[in-house]
């Protein structure tokens, strides 16, 4: 974690030179090289989970004597990226008869009370 801190220390220095050349504020560049900083450390994190998702799902299908995971990419490994698309695709749907409110807002209350305790 420190190599990747320091490699993403030398290029906040790189990208700070590259915006003085274009004469921008000096709060831009620091909430820019934050939010790169940010995502330096997050996007990774968030694509070694998928690929540890892919990983479990494969050790689940050969526990279980049948196949993993292995349709979508070479051995499997799209499948995380096709999870995530199947995710953002599917439609909301919303029961007719119920509280809209309450349908909506139970979720975030179990999850904010989980977050209190």
């Amino acid at each position: 974690m420190r190599i990747l801190w320091k490699c993403l220390s030398y290029f906040s220095i790189q990208i700070t030179n590259v915006f003085n050349d274009f004469h921008l504020n000096e709060n831009t560049v620091i909430i820019v090289l934050l939010v790169l900083k940010i995502l330096g450390v997050v996007v990774p994190l968030l694509i070694a989970v998928a690929f540890f998702t892919v990983a479990e799902r494969k050790i689940m299908g050969i526990i279980q004597r049948r196949k993993g995971p292995n349709v979508i990419g070479y051995l499997g490994v799209l499948q995380a990226l096709a999870d995530g698309l199947k995710l953002f695709v599917k439609e909301t749907t919303l029961p007719s008869n119920s509280n809209i409110v309450i349908f909506l807002l139970a979720p975030v209350l179990c999850f904010v009370l989980s977050l209190i305790g």
